[in-house]
């Protein structure tokens, strides 16, 4: 509509400013030193949805950190969308990689780097502003309501509860979230599935002290070594996952459904120059799309032990340990894979070593019903404001909470990103393109229209 298109030219330098200063607020769930700043994030975006025009805004607490609720009724009897996000972001190290501040945002060849640009911002932005375009233009077409949380970088312990708490004032017809990716602004996709997730931290322990290296090594096992070799046992030599049982449930697709879904543009090549890798590496038989879509995974996180600062140490150290996470397909569920690795991992360490493994968090996989009309809505909505109609993808990362709003609230979710599997979620140099934020905020006003007229 020509009035969004108008009002979103006239206010753009201010729906990027406004985003800047969310960026510039490190609101880092995961470690207890920025709390205050987790909860200074929270009432921004509380201001920020009351100035567009949301009613009804509050910052609701948990036993964590806070959620941030707003909603704009229009008409009972519209449908209603369900909006959410997430404020919190995740932690910055290595800070010593990022070429500027995390926390101070930059803009540079069209790009915004800063922690959270991408994940999730810039993207949950995206539908603050999309609503004040529609609700400034008096052309809001439906119900919206708005959750965005604090913890989903931490796995939403807090969210499951606040569902089971506010069932009826959560009351909707459909989930939308922007917190995913699409293959370009050339190639635009939808997500039609997420993997699930099953994190872990392992401990291994030797000796009840550390140890000179001269004295006791070569007779006394050293649990950094034995780590190590437990971790590399867990992928054989065509890179399959050995937990017995790890594969038993996972969905297998047809070769009709794998050929549709390497259909989708890739060129292996710049995958690789962009990276700076030399080759791909993964689960023999399948292709890398296939193997960050469609298989489930295991990778080490992180691994220390012993001495790691400047110079040199010759110890033999007590202690090793690993954060290992896997990403799941359909079928398999993460409390059972959990339980599958644990034994897995008692079983394999020899008696010289006591293991000690911790489960920290997980999430089921869900894929997203293609035939419903939420779905027609994006779909439709991309092709409006892109000129060319979105690919069916699926998504390698993991929304935990996802599974939990249809197992709660009975909701489907819609999964309509605008990032770029090249913006360092995660990692030092986080960006977010311009185009891409601005191009979410023109194309989401078009998802409500569609959406409304597609429910009658």
């Amino acid at each position: 509509m020509q009035v969004w298109k108008e009002y979103q030219a006239q206010h753009k330098e201010r729906f990027l400013e406004e985003l800047l200063d969310l960026l510039r607020i490190p609101s880092v769930s995961a470690d207890s030193r920025f709390n205050g700043d987790v909860q200074k994030c929270a009432e921004a975006v509380k201001q920020r949805l009351q100035e567009a025009g949301a009613d009804k805004v509050e910052v609701c607490p948990t036993a964590g950190h806070p959620i941030v609720y707003g909603e704009k009724i229009i008409d009972p009897s519209l449908p209603t969308v369900l909006v959410y996000g997430h404020y919190d972001v995740q932690p910055a190290d290595p800070l010593e990689l990022w070429h500027s501040g995390p926390f101070e945002p930059v803009i540079k060849d069209g790009n915004i780097y800063a922690r959270g640009s991408a994940d999730d911002k810039g993207q949950f932005y995206m539908h603050v502003k999309a609503f004040e375009t529609m609700n400034k233009t008096n052309t809001i077409p439906c119900n919206i309501k708005f959750m965005i949380e604090g913890e989903e970088e931490v796995g939403s312990a807090n969210l499951g509860i606040f569902l089971e708490q506010n069932k009826e004032k959560l009351k909707a017809d459909v989930v939308l979230i922007s917190d995913t990716s699409m293959i370009s602004l050339e190639d635009p996709s939808i997500d039609t599935g997420l993997r699930g997730l099953a994190y872990m931290e392992v401990e291994v322990t030797g000796p009840n002290r550390d140890l000179h290296s001269g004295v006791y090594g070569g007779a006394v096992a050293n649990p950094a070594t034995i780590l190590a070799k437990m971790i590399a046992s867990l992928h054989d030599e065509n890179n399959h996952i050995t937990i017995p049982g790890f594969y038993d449930k996972v969905q297998e697709l047809t070769p009709e459904e794998r050929a549709d879904l390497n259909s989708a543009p890739f060129d292996e090549e710049a995958y690789k120059k962009d990276l700076g890798i030399a080759d791909v590496w993964g689960e023999k038989g399948y292709s890398t799309i296939e193997r960050t879509g469609i298989r489930p995974t295991l990778e080490v996180n992180g691994i220390w032990g012993g001495y790691t600062g400047e110079g040199s140490k010759t110890v033999l150290p007590s202690k090793a340990f690993a954060k290992i996470s896997m990403r799941l397909v359909p079928n398999q569920d993460w409390h059972e894979i959990s339980d599958l690795f644990t034994k897995h991992f008692e079983a394999i360490a020899p008696k010289s070593v006591t293991v000690k493994v911790n489960k920290h968090h997980g999430g089921s996989p869900y894929v997203t019903p293609t035939d419903s009309v939420a779905y027609k809505a994006a779909h439709k909505a991309i092709d409006t404001t892109f000129g060319k109609a979105p690919i069916p993808v699926r998504g390698g990362g993991s929304i935990p909470i996802v599974a939990l709003f249809e197992k709660t609230l009975g909701l489907k979710t819609v999964l309509m990103g605008f990032g770029l599997d090249s913006d360092n979620l995660h990692s030092p140099n986080e960006k977010y393109g311009l185009a891409n934020y601005y191009k979410g905020i023109e194309t989401i006003p078009y998802f409500h229209q569609y959406f409304a007229e597609m429910s009658k």
